[in-house]
């Protein structure tokens, strides 16, 4: 954590602002405040950014793209809304076009007052984040000492929310090797993955009560349709997959095979999961630019 606490990378998204918040977010990067003294950077790729900073209140143009900013910031990431219409929409509140704050969006750590928000305390708010940044390497840290008391439970409806919020999480990749956003775990919603409860089973690993990783599956006739085995990419290559992997294939004992799709661009993932036993049986084109590939195995 040391380097993070030294050197924090910033991004900073205008929501639909006046530009007065901006204009001060700016100006701490002048030689008068020279925020970099602290070793702040501001970086325009949010896969190398800690802290994501917004300005102005969210309109119905700008959520997608607070909300996609937010999800290809790695984990342990923060949120830090400057000025009162990143805080609550401000004066645009009951503006037809107008959201609310930055907080309907996407989660908000940190809340920087002002109308509009001085250099200093925007800092102070960066230093705050900085905090709560290092809180949560610390708790993440912590988990992955106690990997080895990694719990493997058959998870419950109540479950779905940390599920989907790890799908989101463990999925990004996938988005950037197909270069596309919508792929469909990052778009399914807690409505539809709370359904998915009815007729499929899942499984979670948990560790001091955090969920770290989820499969799930469903019987089909003879065989077994098992999908979207993920670990949060914090804990991957410490075995949890495999567990994962071998806990919903125990789930059926009755079928004769079981079976995952998966894209074909997914190499990584399928290179693995044909060292699990599986082969490919089968292509089909997806899109234009993908093809899916159906894998099999056989049950003892």
């Amino acid at each position: 954590m040391a380097g993070f606490k030294k050197s924090p990378w910033i991004i900073h998204y205008d929501a639909s602002s006046c530009n007065g918040c901006d204009i001060e977010t700016l100006a701490c990067l002048t030689p008068l405040f020279d925020v970099e003294r602290l070793g702040v950077v501001n970086t325009g790729n949010p896969k190398h950014a800690d802290i994501f900073v917004v300005t102005g209140a969210v309109n119905e143009q700008s959520k997608s793209v607070i909300r996609n900013l937010y999800e290809q910031m790695p984990e342990p990431k923060v949120v830090v809304a400057v000025g009162a219409c990143a805080s609550t929409g401000g004066i645009f509140r009951q503006c037809y076009n107008i959201c609310g704050g930055v907080d309907c969006v996407i989660p908000v750590d940190v809340y920087v007052p002002g109308c509009a928000a001085r250099p200093e305390a925007i800092i102070d708010g960066v230093v705050r984040a900085v905090g709560v940044l290092e809180e949560r390497h610390r708790a993440m840290a912590q988990i992955g000492d106690r990997i080895d008391q990694t719990q493997y439970l058959r998870a419950e409806k109540s479950d779905a929310p940390q599920i989907l919020a790890l799908q989101y999480v463990a999925y990004q990749p996938d988005a950037q090797v197909y270069g596309e956003a919508n792929v469909p775990p990052l778009q399914q919603t807690l409505e539809e993955l709370e359904r998915d409860f009815e007729r499929m089973v899942f499984v979670k690993a948990e560790v001091n009560g955090r969920l770290i990783g989820s499969a799930r599956g469903c019987a089909n006739r003879q065989a077994a349709e098992l999908s979207r085995v993920m670990v949060h990419p914090y804990f991957q290559g410490r075995g949890i997959g495999h567990l994962l992997l071998t806990k919903i294939e125990l789930a059926f004992p009755g079928v004769q095979s079981l079976q995952i799709v998966i894209g074909n661009k997914s190499e990584q993932n399928l290179r693995w999961l044909q060292r699990q036993g599986y082969q490919a049986v089968q292509t089909e084109p997806s899109t234009p630019a993908t093809t899916t590939v159906h894998l099999h195995k056989e049950c003892k």
